[in-house]
């Protein structure tokens, strides 16, 4: 399990639980689905200051979040066009799962870091969702064909880059300097995968329909409902059009997986995360390579 800061709690929670939508939905609590999902992980009323933990996806514009209060369950979406406003955000979530990848090898290997690997194991028929990382080196470079170059450079074999971790570079090189020029916040920002986090919520099953189809985002969305997070479509719309985003530059299923990278912060505030090796190692950085849910 994951060495986190400590956060006051009712009660022990089992570790390594599956199967929480089914829980949720057999609760015989008159209280509300927000109240239910947090109840057995709250402090005494009175007891504790606010607590927020934050679910962050990157989007093509920036990054979007979702914050949620662990003492009340208030919940809400934060945009932001730097990383760094969302850790300074009034919140002040002492903890950030985000879906980025954070440390990296200095060789390539085969299938990636430990943790990817371990990833594609539990995501059976969606293991296209875990890209192979590329090497640190990467980050520094200007175009495609020489992060190309590099990564397969970097060890006797050869691994090229996809495109789609290609894309993704200029998000991990701003995660990584923040990390580098904040320290602090290596004790706050933890990797997640919402694939990972919403297996979790479905007893452990893959949510096997795409998250760009209708009913690919109706699954995800009944499943973050009994986790706690209702009316997310409609609150999401609502966010969207007050804040003048548009779907090219924040799609639906990235506020959608910050969401679920968000029930995977509370889980981590709460000791009742899974890390992915369970006996993680840092990069030359000293970050550290895993994945929580």
């Amino acid at each position: 399990m994951s060495s986190a800061p400590t956060f006051p709690r009712r009660g022990k929670v089992p570790e390594g639980r599956m199967g929480d939508a089914e829980d949720e939905r057999r609760s015989p609590s008159s209280t509300s689905p927000i109240r239910r999902a947090l109840a057995r992980h709250l402090p005494p009323p009175g007891e504790g200051k606010e607590i927020w933990v934050a679910g962050v996806d990157g989007c093509r514009a920036g990054w979007i979040a979702a914050f949620l209060n662990l003492k009340s369950g208030a919940w809400c979406f934060h945009y932001a066009t730097s990383l760094a406003a969302i850790a300074d955000a009034p919140q002040r979530p002492k903890i950030i799962a985000i879906d980025m990848p954070m440390g990296f090898l200095e060789q390539a290997e085969p299938g990636g870091r430990a943790c990817e690997r371990e990833a594609r194991k539990l995501l059976k028929g969606k293991t296209s969702s875990v890209f192979a990382v590329p090497v640190r080196a990467v980050l520094a470079s200007p175009s495609y064909a020489h992060a190309l170059a590099v990564n397969r450079a970097s060890s006797d074999h050869r691994l090229g880059l996809s495109k789609q971790a290609w894309h993704l570079v200029p998000k991990m090189r701003e995660l990584d300097a923040l990390l580098d020029s904040r320290p602090p916040l290596r004790k706050r920002v933890f990797e997640a995968h919402p694939e990972l986090a919403f297996t979790r919520l479905n007893k452990g099953a893959p949510v096997m329909a795409s998250k760009k189809t209708e009913e690919g985002r109706r699954l995800r969305l009944n499943l973050l409902a009994f986790a706690g997070f209702e009316q997310s479509k409609a609150r999401w719309a609502e966010h969207r059009s007050a804040h003048k985003l548009r779907r090219a530059d924040v799609a639906d299923d990235d506020a959608y997986d910050a969401l679920a990278v968000c029930v995977t912060a509370r889980r981590i505030a709460e000791h009742n995360d899974v890390v992915l090796p369970t006996k993680p190692v840092r990069d030359s950085r000293g970050i550290e390579m895993a994945v929580r849910y």
